[in-house]
């Protein structure tokens, strides 16, 4: 118990007292150093004492699919910033193959008392994958927000990119430049946002009077590797250009243009969507749909924040406008 004393103390940067004070109820502590002094000990991984465990803390979990992809650490910047300034600290979970699953960190957060959960890119996007650990967490209720568009069913609030202004964005810049035989490579099939596009991408081209190609469209796994394997297939099938669901998929479409022999932009144009770090030191520069990961970020705390506060926060999505970004690797067919 003196050893707890002293390590919270001394990561707080108050007197052993004040943390005996705090741990026993007793007065004499702001609030804020209370909240502090609580934090600290879910952080290090003490149990709370019986009396304070009521108490939800003060933590947010950010449940990320992976950190592989760029846009999920920049967001978890924005986000953890976000929630530090309002007195909240982020614990960061990411899945990984073979590791910890989504359904298993809830139960984690869940027994450290956290005040809400974000997910951004989880299998709530995913129409064929286990949600009920999005139903305990309904029935808890506990405040809850998630980033994309998620499955219909779950009654959560979502903060998303429009995937259908996007997809418009991407085919009616390549149309401008020529191209009639534009590909789609998409996320998994059961991919909610994906299957957005696609709609999308099928209903602009006829307004349009753009021929649709079904053997235009391939589904991967959101991986360079993914990219390159969807990619490769649609070339021989004459696709002048290709619109990805990702940056991480164009990356790997432009790998397997060059495989095949073909030069970005040269021979075949290629899109992303995220604008994540570094597209604009690509080679080609990638064009790409910027989601505007800033405001979607300050509008998930902000919708967390009156949610642990006690406000009603609707069970609908809030959908941000994305931004086309022309850089290299489009040109004229």
């Amino acid at each position: 118990m003196t050893r707890r004393l002293a390590e919270v103390a001394r990561q707080v940067g108050v007197s052993e007292a004040t943390v005996s004070r705090v741990l026993n109820g007793r007065p004499g502590v702001s609030a804020a150093t209370r909240a502090t002094v609580l934090t600290a000990l879910d952080v290090m991984g003490y149990e709370r004492p019986t009396q304070l465990r009521g108490d939800r803390a003060r933590l947010v979990g950010l449940v990320l699919p992976e950190l592989q992809n760029p846009i999920f650490p920049a967001l978890a910047e924005i986000m953890g910033n976000a929630l530090a300034q309002q007195g909240f600290t982020p614990v960061l979970c990411t899945r990984t193959a073979g590791g910890v699953s989504e359904a298993e960190y809830v139960e984690l957060l869940l027994q450290q008392q956290v005040s809400g959960v974000v997910f951004a890119g989880g299998l709530f996007a995913q129409a064929e994958a286990v949600h009920t650990h999005y139903h305990h967490l309904v029935e808890r209720k506990l405040p809850t927000v998630l980033i994309n568009a998620a499955v219909d069913h779950l009654g959560l609030p979502q903060v998303s990119c429009d995937d259908a202004v996007a997809v418009e964005q991407a085919v009616g810049h390549l149309a401008s430049l020529g191209h009639e035989r534009i590909g789609l490579v998409l996320g998994p099939a059961d991919h909610v946002p994906s299957r957005r596009k696609l709609a999308a991408f099928r209903s602009y081209a006829r307004q349009q009077g753009l021929p649709v190609h079904d053997e235009l469209v391939e589904h991967g796994m959101f991986s360079i590797e993914g990219g390159h394997a969807a990619a490769a297939r649609l070339y021989p099938r004459g696709a002048t250009a290709v619109v990805c669901a990702s940056d991480l998929l164009a990356l790997g479409a432009v790998r397997a243009a060059r495989r095949q022999g073909l030069s970005v932009p040269e021979d075949v144009s290629v899109v992303g969507y995220d604008d994540s770090a570094l597209m604009n030191c690509t080679d080609p520069p990638l064009t790409t749909t910027r989601q505007p990961i800033e405001a979607m970020g300050r509008a998930v705390v902000e919708m967390l924040v009156k949610r642990i506060n006690g406000s009603e926060v609707a069970a609908e999505e809030l959908l941000f406008a994305p931004e086309l970004v022309v850089r290299g690797s489009t040109a004229r067919h």
